[in-house]
C-alpha cells in the first residue's frame, strides 16, 4: 500500500504525537505528585483527587510510543534503550512506585498514609527525572563526556520544572480557594524555570550542532521558523499574565493557563523534532535507515488507524466525563 520511506514518516509522526501527548498529559500528573505537600492532608487528597480518574490511563501513550519504536524502528529501539537502560529502568521503578502509593495511601492504616504520599512525591520526582536525563542524554547523542553528563542532569531538573509548571497550571484550573491561590503562586515560580530551561537545551542544541544551526537560521526555512521560539516565548509572558489576573480575580478563565502551558510543550516539541529530523538516533540512524520492511509496517498499519483513534476518542470522552472542578476522592 505504502512504500518504506512513506511509512517511515507515517510512523515516526505517530510515535511523536504519542511522546508529545504522554509529555503534556502524564507530564501534568506528575507535576502534581511532584507538588504533593507532605504535612497537609487535606490539601494532599484533593490534589490526589483532581488526577485520580486519568493518572493511570495517560501512561497509555508511553506504552504506545516504545511499542511503535520497537516494531517500526527495532534497530533504534535497541540502540536507544542499551545507552539508555539505566534512567528506562529508574523511570519504570519511579511510575511503578507512584501506582502502588496511589492506592495504598487511601486502604493502608491511617498511620501509614504520609509513608504513601511521601512514596507517591519520590515516584513522581525519579520519573520525571529520568525522563530528562534522557531527554538530555539524547539531544547530546548519548555522548558520556562530563560536559554532556552535566547537560542531561540539568536537563533532567529543567524537565522536573517543566511538569511543575504544567501540574500547577491544572491545579489552578482544577482547585479553588488556598489551593488555587498556593498553585498560582506555584505556577508562576516553576514558569520562570521552564523558561530559563527551554532556552538553554535551544541554545545547547545549536553550539553542539552545526548542522541543526544552519536548519534554524538558512534564510529561506528560518522565515518560516523563527516565530516558533517568537510565538513560544509570548506564550509565557501570556500565561504569566494570566496567572498574575488570576490572582486578582479567581474567577477568570482558570483553563487559560493550562491551555497555553500545553501549548508552550507543542511547540517546543515541534522544535527538539525539526531540529534532528530524519533522524531517530542524533547524527547515527535515521528513520530511513532503521525503519522496519514496508510488509509488516504496511499490514500494522490497519492496526495502528483503529487504535490510535480509539485511545484518543477515550481520552477526549474521559476528560469530558470529569471536567470541572475536582470533586472528594472516593475508593470503592
Amino acid at each position: 500500500m505504502f512504500e518504506q520511506n512513506t511509512l517511515a514518516i507515517i510512523f515516526v509522526s505517530l510515535m511523536g504525537l504519542a511522546v508529545l501527548l504522554y509529555a503534556i498529559l502524564d507530564g501534568y500528573d506528575l507535576g502534581v505528585g511532584m507538588l504533593l505537600p507532605l504535612h497537609d492532608d487535606k490539601s494532599a487528597d484533593t490534589m490526589i483527587a483532581s488526577i485520580g480518574p486519568f493518572w493511570d490511563a495517560n501512561e497509555t501513550w508511553l506504552v504506545l510510543a516504545v511499542g511503535l519504536l520497537l516494531i517500526a524502528f527495532p534497530e533504534a529501539h535497541s540502540y536507544i534503550l542499551k545507552e539508555l537502560y539505566i534512567p528506562a529502568t529508574l523511570l519504570l521503578l519511579g511510575l511503578i512506585l507512584r501506582g502502588v502509593a496511589f492506592d495504598f495511601r487511601a486502604k493502608a492504616n491511617i498511620s501509614h498514609k504520609p509513608s504513601w504520599n511521601f512514596a507517591f512525591k519520590l515516584g513522581s520526582w525519579l520519573a520525571s527525572f529520568s525522563q530528562g536525563y534522557m531527554l538530555g542524554s539524547y539531544v547530546t547523542g548519548f555522548s558520556t563526556d562530563t560536559f554532556s553528563i552535566v547537560f542531561a542532569i540539568l536537563s533532567g531538573l529543567g524537565v522536573c520544572a517543566a511538569y511543575c509548571f504544567i501540574g500547577a497550571t491544572w491545579l489552578v484550573m482544577k482547585t479553588e480557594s488556598s489551593l488555587q491561590e498556593w498553585s498560582i503562586s506555584i505556577a508562576k515560580k516553576a514558569l520562570g524555570i521552564a523558561f530559563t530551561g527551554i532556552l538553554l537545551v535551544s541554545l545547547t542544541n545549536l553550539v553542539l550542532n552545526p548542522e541543526i544551526y544552519e536548519k534554524w537560521f538558512t534564510w529561506t526555512v528560518g522565515v518560516f521558523l523563527l516565530p516558533i521560539p517568537i510565538v513560544c516565548a509570548v506564550l509565557f509572558g501570556f500565561c504569566y499574565k494570566a496567572l498574575s489576573q488570576l490572582q486578582v480575580k479567581p474567577d477568570f478563565g482558570a483553563g487559560y493557563p493550562f491551555i497555553l502551558a500545553a501549548l508552550i510543550f507543542v511547540l517546543s516539541f515541534v522544535g527538539l523534532g525539526y531540529s534532528f529530523f530524519p533522524y531517530i538516533v542524533p547524527h547515527q540512524i535515521t528513520i530511513w535507515e532503521s525503519v522496519a520492511a514496508k510488509e509488516s509496517l504496511n499490514f500494522l498499519l490497519y492496526g495502528a488507524v483503529i487504535v490510535v483513534p480509539t485511545i484518543l476518542a477515550y481520552t477526549v470522552y474521559s476528560y469530558r466525563v470529569f471536567w470541572g472542578k475536582v470533586q472528594e476522592l472516593r475508593y470503592y
